[in-house]
């Protein structure tokens, strides 16, 4: 997150909280909040979330390693990172290398963060932090969950920068971290 400038607006003051509904992938809280002019907000809602997790894996023949899935949500098959959810006993990293095994078989490589950021910060609770695997392989086969069906594609990183400007990675919080990529590559 950003640091504070002297001149940011001071934080609500939540003056009340109670959860509406709580479900593994739908926690819904509502928060009375005051603001700094002193004016309320009696119905502020927050959803919350575990952290979120995905990672820009690149083969050792430098390939990125992609997924397809169906997204209900949008009714679309994307290219997207592999991605998923922090277990509560596990780091985000921990979390990151878990899912890409899981989704793809990839795993090993050196591994360093490239960027955190949030979802939607003015109505969710978590983070989603994005991590670079460099020099993956495929060791395992996939390890689905029951309701996973998902696609592997090594795609040459010279496509990447297409795939987004095609749309053909419209996933947000995928897209970006593939942009600092190739942002920081072409500074090299």
């Amino acid at each position: 997150m950003s640091k504070r400038l002297p001149n940011d607006p001071p934080a609500w003051e939540t003056l009340d909280s109670h959860y509406l509904y709580r479900r593994p992938w739908l926690t819904l809280r509502q928060d009375k909040v005051r603001l700094s002019n002193g004016r309320t907000i009696d119905d502020y809602y927050v959803q919350e979330f575990p952290p979120w997790v995905n990672v820009l894996a690149i083969t050792k023949k430098r390939k990125a390693v992609l997924i397809r899935q169906y997204r209900h949500g949008i009714g679309s098959v994307d290219y997207e990172l592999p991605a998923g959810v922090c277990e509560p006993d596990e780091s985000p990293l921990e979390a990151a290398q878990r899912e890409l095994l899981e989704e793809t078989g990839y795993s090993g490589g050196a591994w360093s963060p490239l960027m955190t950021l949030s979802p939607n910060p003015a109505l969710q609770n978590n983070l989603s932090y994005s991590f670079l695997a460099e020099g993956v392989t495929c060791s395992a086969s996939q390890q689905l969950d029951p309701t996973e069906e998902i696609t592997v594609h090594e795609v040459p990183l010279d496509d990447l920068r297409n795939l987004i400007f095609d749309g053909d990675i419209i996933q947000a919080l995928h897209a970006a971290p593939v942009l600092k990529y190739l942002i920081q590559q072409s500074m090299h």
